[in-house]
């Protein structure tokens, strides 16, 4: 389970890596006026429609990947197998003791026993 679980997450942060940097090398809208002046080199690499299709569709690509591997961890993390998967945290806590300052105990509730006291250590 634990492999499926690296695996996922080095999917997920590759992904996540690629559309940073697919998001980052897109233009914006005004960048079609930079076009008209003569910085139109986009259209000689990816043909005539230029980048948006082809940087849009990759970068669509691996949101999906991003989202499906995302709900892949989170059930991959609520569904552990073993012996002990049954258990929350709240059930592996040990309860706390209640102070001696007279704060009543709550009835059925266990109870942890209470540290030794300073003077129960010191020497006699």
């Amino acid at each position: 389970m634990q492999f499926w679980m690296n695996l996922v997450l080095v999917l997920q942060l590759l992904s996540a890596l690629a559309m940073i940097g697919l998001v980052l090398v897109q233009h914006g809208k005004g960048a079609d006026m930079g076009a008209s002046f003569g910085s139109g080199a986009s259209g000689s690499l990816f043909g005539a429609t230029g980048s948006s299709n082809f940087l849009s569709r990759s970068t669509a690509v691996c949101a999906t990947v991003f989202f499906v591997s995302t709900l892949a961890m989170a059930y991959l993390a609520n569904h552990r197998s073993g012996a002990g998967s049954k258990d929350t945290i709240l059930d592996k806590a040990t309860p706390v003791a209640i102070a001696a300052s007279g704060a009543a105990a709550i009835p059925g509730a266990p109870v942890a026993p209470v540290a030794a006291a300073a003077s129960d250590l010191a020497p006699k």
